[in-house]
């Protein structure tokens, strides 16, 4: 049997190129996510079943759905980056650190209403991390003996509480700023109907590994603040659409060369049913010309939707056909089947 293409030569490619160093960092980015999948599928079940608008309505349940949304995904994601860069100490103060930015994007507590921080979690978990580890560097072998636990904890809680401010009063609101501009862009986009044209920028990003930032920092934020309005979004379909990634691989399995062919079967099941988008990416990057394919693939993709009033009610995590049907609005079920 033909092995597989594996993403992580390209996911952690050497060099000190571009290419190289962008796929790095998106891989670097993927990590923070990847462990934390599960709490988001959590989350888009929750979502889909007891929202106003969802399976089963539970206004009890549905109280869930705001605070995992603003504070435990964030937290998990800058907990995850922060133990990246320095261990447990890092992702204590990742943590730390990321309650702060959260607050920053918090316009209405009594309401919970504001700018959900994942991006801001994916930059202050391991910045902050970065920091102590500097400070921890700088005092090693330097504190006497029978002072180093009072050291390490008053410094982890000192610098955690100093990040935790710039991220209310500094980074959060920025954040919140740059994604409110963001949204604008996007919801331009949808009212003029020319949503698809997102595609042109979302899909390059993705072969470099940057997927999982697009889709949980950008998209996600801005798509839960739609269900809370209209119970449906289709911003989650931008960049988790499994068609364009699982047309590629088809048209390599019947028309690509040879030696490719075998592997692409096995592919097809790991990217449609698991939702793996990572599986194709090689196939793109070893015929760049490809993204030309997955580009008007994922724009008729958001075309369709777009015409049809099309939308999910939570994140499709991982991209797979089956988390689609999974966080479908019933009304859509009902339509179609």
């Amino acid at each position: 049997m033909t092995a597989l293409p594996d993403a992580r030569v390209n996911k952690n490619l050497e060099g000190s190129g571009v290419r190289a160093r962008v796929q790095r960092f998106g891989g670097k980015l993927a990590a923070m996510i990847m462990p934390n999948i599960g709490a988001f599928i959590a989350w888009g079940l929750i979502t889909a079943f007891f929202i106003p608008k969802g399976w089963w309505p539970n206004a009890t349940l549905a109280g869930m759905v705001g605070p995992m949304l603003f504070f435990l995904l964030p937290i998990l994601i800058g907990y995850t980056g922060g133990r990246m860069v320095h261990a447990q100490r890092g992702a204590v103060i990742g943590a730390i650190a990321t309650a702060g930015v959260i607050m920053g994007g918090i316009t209405d507590m009594s309401k919970l209403e504001g700018t959900p921080m994942f991006l801001g979690a994916m930059i202050m978990g391991p910045l902050a991390a970065w920091i102590l580890k500097q400070f921890d560097k700088l005092i090693e072998g330097k504190v006497r003996a029978g002072f180093e636990m009072v050291i390490d904890n008053f410094s982890l809680g000192i610098i955690g509480m100093l990040l935790a401010i710039l991220g209310s009063l500094g980074v959060g609101p920025i954040l919140a700023g740059l994604i409110a501009i963001l949204a604008g862009g996007v919801n331009w986009l949808v009212s003029a109907g020319l949503l698809p044209l997102a595609s042109i920028f979302v899909e390059p990003a993705k072969v470099l590994f940057l997927n999982n930032a697009i889709n949980h920092g950008i998209f996600t934020p801005l798509a839960a603040m739609d269900v809370q309005e209209t119970g449906k979004s289709i911003l989650y379909m931008v960049e988790s659409n499994p068609g364009a990634g699982f047309g590629l691989l088809l048209a390599f399995m019947l028309f690509g060369p040879r030696s490719l062919r075998p592997s692409t079967s096995g592919a097809i099941v790991i990217h449609l049913f698991g939702g793996i988008h990572e599986i194709y990416f090689p196939y793109v990057l070893m015929r760049p010309v490809m993204l030309l394919a997955t580009i008007g693939g994922s724009m008729a993709g958001l075309f369709v939707a777009t015409i049809t009033g099309a939308g999910l009610v939570g994140p499709p995590s991982p991209g797979s056909i089956l988390a689609y049907f999974a966080v479908t609005p019933p009304a859509a079920t009902s339509r179609c089947c």
